[in-house]
């Protein structure tokens, strides 16, 4: 049984483009024809997954599911073809990767902002990182030029202790808090540094 849904918008779009990047998921189940996007957080995050169903509450058949050790919340879109096209740019036997074209064209300051929420830290007010350790190195480079050409984001790779991830230079931390503070929900609003903490949220 298909269970695919009508078109997206540009909001739902940048969700899942950030969310791609950092905590959600797409599957393809075996007889079936799309893609769905999965979605989960930890229970700290109630709020923030709240604010992401609702936006693509009008693509879900079922509400947000806490697990069973009570840990994590999730929840799961129906089957799009849109979904199922970024699913063979992005996935490779099974494991995410980086699509560098997709990006280029669909990532805009909200799937910035989400990709932050989802795997952004800072340590102090100038060491910012995205937790990209699930990405090969090779896949973290091309995300470093998505950034340099998409939002002039100078970033560059960070050892961190078997892995890599991706930190912002401090010279571009203010142009990068510029781009994704107002769409920073208030319970995230922790990851935002101080000295950028004045703006208007949506």
């Amino acid at each position: 049984m298909d269970n695919t849904v009508g078109s997206l918008t540009p909001l739902m779009k940048s969700v899942i483009i950030g969310s791609l990047l950092g905590d959600g998921h797409l599957r393809i189940v075996k007889g079936r024809k799309n893609a769905f996007l999965e979605v989960h957080h930890s229970w700290k995050q109630k709020r923030y997954i709240e604010w992401k169903f609702k936006i693509l509450k009008k693509i879900c058949k079922s509400g947000i599911k806490r697990s069973k050790d009570g840990k994590r919340y999730k929840f799961f879109t129906c089957q799009h073809k849109w979904l199922t096209v970024l699913y063979f740019k992005f996935y490779q036997k099974g494991k995410k990767q980086v699509n560098k074209e997709i990006l280029l064209e669909n990532l805009d300051e909200l799937g910035l902002a989400v990709w932050y929420m989802d795997d952004g830290s800072k340590c102090r007010d100038t060491d910012i990182y995205l937790n990209t350790q699930y990405f090969s190195l090779k896949d973290q480079l091309k995300l470093l030029e998505v950034l340099r050409k998409k939002f002039k984001i100078e970033a560059r790779i960070n050892k961190d202790k078997h892995y890599f991830r991706i930190r912002i230079l401090k010279r571009s931390v203010p142009v990068f808090f510029k781009l994704i503070r107002k769409w920073i929900i208030p319970s995230m609003r922790y990851k935002i540094p101080r000295i950028f903490e004045r703006s208007q949220t949506p």
